[in-house]
């Protein structure tokens, strides 16, 4: 059965237990959950073609900082993926980083500061919830493989209170992959996201 990820309502503290999403977590859903059967044929092909998006952002990231990119080998090397990605559900800390400027408002490597972000468990798939910031990802976490999840959902912007439904507007729809990097360090990356850059990497570490 196809899933489809339904509109959400922000997650908040004061929610957390609550499903996010009902419909995509129903008992009477089919019980082998692949991301493939969900996302848009243009989300197969970004993830498809992930490896070319690193390949073409990363050098133009390094010679804008190649201090920055130098100081975190872990975040920014595009094969470093650990056994058992599974991230645990729980409040986190999580910060972007755009690499490969698409467009000229923005420059070939952009590190952001740290914002709040909630794992949820959601049955047999997990949650993710950026809380804060002008651009929030909010979506589903599938099983993969081994090595990698895939995160699938929309993009949240400025003042705007509940995401749109996934596969509504390509321009608010969003894949990447969940990988740990570390002991407890996971990131989502997102090739080829539909603004501002070549690919954005999203490192998620424990809050507090």
């Amino acid at each position: 059965m196809k899933w489809k990820l339904p509109v959400a309502i922000a997650l908040v503290p004061g929610l957390a237990g609550c499903s996010v999403y009902r419909e995509a977590t129903s008992s009477s859903l089919a019980t082998n959950v692949r991301w493939q059967s969900v996302a848009t044929a243009s989300d197969r092909d970004r993830m498809r073609d992930w490896r070319k998006a690193w390949d073409e952002a990363l050098p133009l990231a390094r010679k804008v900082d190649p201090q920055a990119i130098a100081a975190d080998p872990l975040l920014f090397d595009p094969d470093r993926a650990l056994p058992d990605p599974a991230i645990p559900q729980g409040a986190y800390r999580c910060r972007t980083f755009k690499l490969g400027a698409v467009g000229t408002a923005v420059r070939d490597f952009t590190a952001y500061p740290a914002f709040d972000c909630r794992i949820a468990d959601e049955g047999e798939v997990r949650s993710l919830h950026k809380l804060n910031g002008s651009q929030r990802p909010t979506g589903l976490i599938f099983p993969h493989n081994a090595n990698r999840q895939v995160f699938l959902g929309t993009l949240v912007l400025g003042d705007e209170t509940a995401p749109l439904r996934y596969g509504l507007d390509a321009n608010r729809d969003m894949i990447g992959y969940v990988e740990r990097i570390d002991a407890k360090r996971w990131r989502v990356v997102f090739p080829r996201p539909r603004f501002e850059s070549i690919v954005d990497v999203m490192e998620l570490v424990p809050a507090g």
